[in-house]
């Protein structure tokens, strides 16, 4: 999925002509390509991420970001949106626990109501959201976008009622049975490196059967989301999430405003772990991207057999946007 800067691809749009992102999976995530080896701290480390050299001080010791109770679960740094400064923030590497993130209580401060989720205005609520962080303009992986301050801040739960308020909203709707556990992150974590997804929870949500959730998230945020039954997320040996993602960037300033997103189960299959059903299409039913249950079947998404492949998923021109996202799927 994701926005390219650097590549234009000029197409013909009904009786005129149009100009289309290509859009690409590398500038969001390196994915398993980060651990294929053991590496000590201090180490400098070279991969071959989506066929670019690239090399970093490694300060990955190989222990989980967050207390675990077995090789299967991590428990979760919630991001206290509402008891951390920002200058907690910028000295600290890890997000905070707080229990005052209640994942029942959904953000509803937003003036006036909707008559539909999915609705659109002219301008849209910035209310529950932290200060936003400002873009490095990076290519790629290297991407960094909003973050939020204190982190995690750029993405909130919010009611059905004020959903359509905010520029970019996913509904969740739960399975058919079972409680699952949805928790999101930003690409880059707490500690400003490609370390989002290694413990680190900017919103963790429970869906119970039947239930519906809705999400915003702030301009110019890349991340994803992971959805397993019960109530954490699986982890690799590296303390990374290892269930299925959906992947976003919404709003990116590199690419004129332009949002896509995609289904991956790169990080689980690369763990040998379980692969969990997810779709994800607008509202309208349309740029849709899924995996099965056991990746089953798959459609315009990502396994890792499409690792480093560009072009998967759903993308959207400059402007609000309504996602629908179905866990636990199953054509």
């Amino acid at each position: 999925m994701q926005l390219k800067n650097s590549m234009l691809l000029v197409t013909a749009l009904t009786a005129g002509s149009a100009v289309a992102r290509v859009h690409g999976h590398e500038r969001r995530h390196a994915h398993q390509k980060f651990h294929e080896e053991k590496r000590d701290v201090g180490d400098v480390v070279t991969a071959t991420i989506d066929g670019k050299v690239v090399s970093w001080v490694n300060t990955y010791d190989g222990a989980a970001t967050a207390a675990t109770t077995d090789a299967a679960e991590v428990k979760l740094n919630v991001a206290a949106t509402t008891t951390t400064t920002a200058a907690a923030t910028s000295t600290s590497t890890s997000t905070s626990t707080s229990d005052s993130s209640d994942d029942d209580d959904a953000v509803s401060s937003a003036s006036g109501t909707c008559s539909d989720w999915h609705e659109t205005s002219d301008s849209y609520s910035r209310s529950g959201f932290g200060e936003a962080t400002v873009a490095n303009l990076l290519e790629y992986i290297w991407y960094k976008g909003n973050v939020g301050t204190p982190w995690g801040s750029n993405i909130i739960e919010v009611a059905e009622d004020k959903a359509c308020k905010y520029k970019y909203v996913v509904k969740f709707t739960g399975a058919e049975s079972d409680a699952w556990t949805v928790v999101f992150w930003n690409k880059f974590g707490p500690d400003g490196k490609l370390t989002g997804w290694y413990g680190n929870s900017a919103l963790s949500l429970t869906i119970n059967p039947g239930e519906t959730k809705y999400v915003a998230f702030d301009e110019d945020s890349q991340g994803a989301w992971g959805a397993a039954k019960g109530t954490a997320l699986p982890i690799d040996a590296y303390g990374g999430y290892s269930c299925t993602w959906g992947e976003f960037d919404f709003g990116n300033s590199g690419n004129h405003g332009w949002s896509g997103w995609d289904v991956s189960a790169i990080q689980a299959q690369f763990a040998s772990q379980e692969v969990q059903g997810m779709k994800i299409c607008t509202h309208e039913g349309d740029g849709c991207s899924y995996i099965t249950n056991l990746a089953s079947s798959v459609h315009n998404a990502y396994t890792k057999a499409e690792e480093g492949v560009d072009g998967i998923g759903g993308n959207s021109v400059a402007g609000a946007l309504r996602l629908v996202v179905d866990i636990d799927y199953s054509a």
